[in-house]
C-alpha cells in the first residue's frame, strides 16, 4: 500500500485521524474525507499541508464516483460514533453507517466498473450482541446485536460482503474492541474525566462495575488494520482486533482518579439496564485474536496499559484545549 492513493472516509475522526498520520509517514497521498459532524479539523494538524481535505457527505455526495477514479484504497471510518444515542435516536446510525455505507460502495463500482478500488471498513465488537462465547471469535453466530449501532454496523458488513463477491472488490472488515486514545471525543475515559472535572470529589460510574471489555490503544488499533490490509491475500476477510485479555470496569474510575491526581473520591454504581451502563450496552465483550496474531501482528499494550497510557493522553488533550 506505501505509496497508493487512499481515501479515508471520518478521517478528522479519533481513529480516522491517527490512521491519517500513519498513511502519510508511509508515503500514501492521501484524501481526507469528512463532514466535520463529530470529526474535528484540528485533529489534522499534524498533516495540513501532506493531505487533501474534503468536507463532503457520504449520505448527499452526488459526485463521490467521479473523486474515486483515481483512489487505489478506500479507509471507510466515516459513521455514527456514539453508541447509546440509539436508545432513543434510531435513525441516525441507519442514514450514516448503512446508507453512507452502500453510497460509497456504489459509488466505488460505477466508478471504475472493471476495476473498483479495495476497501478496509472499520467495524465493531457489538455486531457480536451478548455473545455466549467468550473471548469471541469471527466465526460466532448467529450475530445478535443489541444496539442500533452494533446492527447497522453489521449491516454495512452484509453490503460490503455482497459487493465485494458481486463487483469484484477486494475488502476487509476490522471488528474493534473498545478504542481508547488521544483525541478521544466520547467513551468512558472521555466521560470519567468530565464528570471528576465537575464534581472531584464524587463519580457515578454506569452500570453495576462489574462489565469486562477488551481495550486496545488507538496505535495498536491503527496498526493492526494496516498490517492486515497489507497482507491479505483473500479478496474478502474478517478480523477481531482487539488484545488478549479485559478490564473490569470498576478498574477503571481508579486509573482516572490516578490519572488526575485525585484523592479521596467517592466512587458509585448506577446499576445501569440489567448492570449494563445502557440500554445497548453490551456487558460482558472479549474477543477472539488468534486470526490477525497469526498473520504476525501484534499489540503492544493490554487493556490495563491501554486504558493507563490513554488517560494521559486524554487528561493532557482536555487541559491543553482549555489553556488560555
Amino acid at each position: 500500500m506505501n505509496g497508493k492513493k487512499v481515501l479515508v472516509t471520518g478521517g478528522a475522526g479519533f481513529i480516522g485521524s491517527h490512521l491519517v498520520d500513519a498513511l502519510v509517514l508511509r508515503g500514501n497521498d492521501v484524501v481526507v474525507y469528512d463532514d466535520l459532524s463529530s470529526g474535528r479539523m484540528e485533529f489534522l494538524d499534524p498533516c495540513m499541508g501532506r493531505i487533501d481535505f474534503l468536507k463532503r457527505d457520504l449520505v448527499t455526495d452526488k459526485k463521490l464516483a467521479d473523486l474515486l477514479k483515481d483512489i487505489d484504497h478506500v479507509y471507510h471510518l466515516a459513521a455514527n460514533p456514539d453508541v447509546r444515542i440509539g436508545a432513543d435516536d434510531t435513525w441516525t446510525s441507519v442514514e450514516q453507517n448503512i446508507i453512507a455505507t452502500y453510497n460509497l460502495l456504489e459509488a466505488m463500482r460505477i466508478s471504475r466498473p472493471d476495476d473498483p478500488p479495495s476497501i478496509s471498513f472499520t467495524s465493531t465488537s457489538t455486531v457480536y450482541g451478548n455473545a455466549a462465547v467468550l473471548p469471541t471469535p469471527e466465526d460466532y453466530g448467529p450475530l445478535m446485536p443489541i444496539s442500533q449501532y452494533g446492527a447497522s454496523k453489521l449491516a454495512a458488513e452484509a453490503l460490503i460482503s455482497a459487493f465485494s463477491d458481486n463487483f469484484g472488490m477486494k475488502a476487509s472488515v476490522f471488528r474493534f474492541a473498545n478504542v481508547v486514545g488521544s483525541r478521544s471525543t466520547h467513551g468512558i475515559l472521555f466521560d470519567l474525566y468530565h464528570k471528576l472535572k465537575r464534581d472531584p470529589t464524587r463519580l457515578e460510574i454506569l452500570g453495576d462495575g462489574l462489565q469486562r471489555k477488551s481495550y486496545i490503544h488507538v496505535s495498536d488499533c491503527v496498526d493492526a488494520v494496516l498490517h492486515a490490509t497489507e497482507t491479505q491475500r483473500s479478496m474478502f476477510e474478517y478480523y477481531n482486533i482487539g488484545t488478549k485479555d479485559h478490564a473490569v470496569i470498576n478498574q477503571i474510575p481508579l486509573i482516572i482518579i490516578e490519572a488526575m491526581g485525585l484523592k479521596d473520591v467517592e466512587v458509585y454504581y448506577t446499576g445501569g439496564h440489567k448492570g449494563a451502563g445502557w440500554k445497548g450496552d453490551v456487558k460482558f465483550m472479549s474477543l477472539a485474536v488468534n486470526k490477525i496474531l497469526a498473520t504476525g501482528w501484534e499489540f503492544r499494550y493490554d487493556s490495563i496499559e491501554s486504558l493507563k497510557k490513554a488517560a494521559k493522553e486524554i487528561i493532557s488533550d482536555q487541559e491543553a484545549s482549555i489553556s488560555p
